[in-house]
């Protein structure tokens, strides 16, 4: 694991901290990068079975993340909540670049994970298998989508690229 991604990681507090870690983990690993990037925070709904953790509108600078399952898991395993941040944010980041095919971005997310980790790390347990912590991410018992899309932007978001901006 190098040991400035481990740091950065391991002294990421915020949403916007642990994207720094993600670009970071990208820049490394692919070599690419982009700025510009907001994040956006909405309830997107919940389903025992599963869920949508963020989405990337393509042609826009925004990933909108479902506050759902970052507050279950802070009622359930708050532990969970920066490896899950992490696989999250890298995911739809690997879209912004150009990454649109999911099999690929799951893959790709995966083998940064590991390259900047290390296999066991639970930021690749969760890249590996997702669905294994579902339980942890939803409501039990419970399905419902929103009935409008109401997003709250992250103030602070994609700090390191900010400074060309007026």
């Amino acid at each position: 694991m190098p040991a400035d991604l481990k740091a950065m990681y391991d002294n990421a507090r915020s949403l916007s901290d642990i994207f720094e870690v993600v670009k970071a983990a990208v820049r490394q690993t692919l070599g690419q990068g982009r700025g510009g990037l907001m994040l956006g925070l909405a309830n997107l709904g919940n389903h025992p079975r599963g869920f949508l953790g963020a989405f990337f509108p393509v042609g826009t600078n925004i990933i909108v993340m479902n506050r759902v399952p970052l507050n279950r898991i802070k009622d359930t395993q708050p532990e969970l909540y920066r490896p899950y941040a992490f696989h999250v944010l890298l995911h739809e980041y690997l879209h912004t670049l150009g990454h649109l095919d999911e099999r690929d971005v799951r893959r790709r997310a995966l083998e940064i994970s590991i390259a900047a980790f290390g296999q066991a790390h639970m930021t690749a347990r969760i890249a590996a298998s997702t669905e294994t912590f579902i339980p942890n991410l939803v409501y039990p018992d419970v399905a419902w989508q929103p009935e409008s899309l109401s997003i709250e932007l992250v103030k602070d978001f994609d700090r390191s690229s900010a400074s060309y901006i007026g």
